[in-house]
């Protein structure tokens, strides 16, 4: 087999094992309606079934690249393989929403093992700029479009088996590519790689944890004063640990002076804003298809496959453009029509699916841009020696901004649909009906005939308005976002991107 053709094939390999990553991200939004029941999870834990996975990723993403440099991301990727195998079992016949936290908690580990080492190796293996920038755009439409695939596979799978069924379909596809990674990829640990820092990678996950934590406990029907204070002390503590400890070493984990660049710093918060609303969405959405329009699981998971297209066509396409155009009007405009595609999908509602569908293409196709933009632009900015460092930085702006945007826009679903709840004088147990649409369907269902039948349509209609605040969140956001892109970008206008990178 040619060097060329070789290139190629790892390329497939990666992007198999990546796509196993990705789609745990929202596989699971499609199957919680059918998992809450099953496990008789509340609101709150709901959420932290999906928040779990990508908050450890998140922290354990920062010494997963430092490793790989220093032991070879061949190796690592295996190590992540061999680990997100038996993460999914584990998952698959857990017994309780607890036990089912705890194994998403380790398919995380698993997860942040194997993805610095993908893009990792992608940028040892493809020296050529041209070949890079396409390589790159199909890892970040795998990775986007994963994403959005998730639920359609969810669907799939839910029509036909249980809810367990979404992790145990990873096991043999592992196999697969644990295999083909052991024949096919090479193992080149880099001999001036720095220091594996494995407590700082710990500090770094409990401060997110905790920050999670913190966000959610503002959204609960009682506030609880306790709660806020000791998820505020730890998330500052571990933060000021982690700060601390990365000024010390002589080898961070992560270079801070990287981020007095325009183009890197841009590059990660246009990241992080277009993972959150990307989950915040598909949070709200698969709920709000299958609970209040009463769709199927399966009907569900083809409604979002438009999003899933859009993100994979746009990431190859905007690899090819991206030497052509300067990254930060790339990343603005990206940014806005985002918002807009949000916005025009939300007044589509009232209007043919058809239309629908298609803003939800668009919306696809503008988190691929931005995936693709981000991952180049971090990617460009890492000498090979810090390739690990950079690819770490890339996907903690991914993780980290879907973590986030499912604790926040999470939270501000659960709130926004318990002020927004009419509950009827017979009704029993409020605080019941509040924790969340699920409950409250099937406390409906256990009242008599018109009694039921209101509760219902309430529960319905207070998560329509929990749905739409979200996604005018999400817009929000995302305008506020490509404003401190082109404010950040003008300090320096006149220079190229390779030029803002090396500052």
């Amino acid at each position: 087999m040619s060097h060329s053709c070789q290139r190629w094939l790892v390329l497939t390999i990666l992007s198999i094992a990546l796509l196993l990553v990705a789609i745990d991200m929202t596989v699971l939004y499609i199957a919680l309606p059918v998992l809450t029941h099953a496990l008789g999870a509340s609101t709150s834990e709901k959420l932290w079934i999906i928040n779990m996975y990508p908050l450890v990723v998140a922290g354990l993403l920062l010494g997963a690249g430092t490793l790989g440099d220093r032991i070879g991301h061949q190796r690592l990727f295996v190590i992540g393989l061999v680990l997100f195998g038996s993460a999914s079992l584990l998952a698959a016949f857990a017994p309780s929403s607890t036990a089912l936290i705890v194994a998403r908690g380790l398919l995380g580990v698993g997860a942040a093992a194997m993805m610095p080492a993908t893009l990792a190796i992608i940028s040892l293996i493809f020296k050529d700029e041209r070949e890079r920038a396409i390589a790159i755009g199909v890892w970040t439409s795998v990775a986007s479009g994963g994403a959005a695939l998730g639920p359609l596979l969810g669907g799939a799978l839910l029509e036909h088996f249980w809810w367990g069924s979404v992790f145990l379909i990873n096991v043999p596809i592992v196999l697969v590519a644990l295999v083909l990674s052991l024949r096919f990829i090479d193992n080149a640990p880099q001999d001036n790689a720095e220091p594996w820092d494995l407590l700082g990678s710990l500090q770094a996950m409990v401060g997110f944890i905790s920050l999670a934590y913190l966000i959610k406990a503002f959204a609960k029907p009682e506030l609880s004063l306790l709660e806020v204070l000791a998820a505020l002390i730890t998330c500052v503590l571990f933060g000021w640990l982690f700060v601390r400890g990365q000024r010390k070493r002589g080898y961070p984990l992560i270079d801070v002076q990287i981020f007095r660049s325009p183009a890197f710093s841009s590059a990660v918060i246009a990241s992080l804003a277009a993972a959150g609303c990307l989950m915040g969405i598909n949070l709200v959405l698969s709920q709000r298809l299958q609970l209040v329009v009463g769709l199927t699981p399966f009907q569900t998971g083809l409604y979002f496959l438009p999003l899933s297209l859009g993100a994979i066509v746009a990431g190859p396409l905007s690899g090819w453009l991206l030497p052509k155009v300067r990254c930060d009007r790339f990343l603005v405009l990206a940014l806005l029509i985002y918002s807009g595609a949000i916005g025009l999908f939300m007044y589509s509602f009232s209007h043919a699916v058809a239309l629908q569908l298609f803003f939800l293409f668009v919306m696809g196709a503008c988190v691929g841009a931005c995936m693709t933009g981000a991952s180049n632009t971090i990617m460009a900015s890492a000498p090979p020696e810090r390739a690990g460092m950079a690819a770490s930085a890339e996907e903690i702006s991914y993780e980290l901004g879907g973590g986030l945007g499912i604790a926040i826009m999470g939270s501000l679903m659960t709130v926004v649909y318990s002020q927004s709840l009419v509950v009827p004088e017979q009704a029993i147990d409020p605080s019941r009906l509040r924790d969340g649409i699920d409950s409250a369907l099937i406390a409906a269902a256990e009242l008599p005939g018109t009694l039921g039948n209101e509760m219902a349509a309430q529960a319905r209609l207070a998560f329509d308005h929990a749905a739409f605040s979200v996604m005018t969140a999400t817009m929000v956001v995302l305008i506020a976002i490509a404003a401190i892109v082109f404010l950040n970008f003008r300090r320096y206008p006149a220079v190229s991107v390779e030029q803002q990178i090396s500052q």
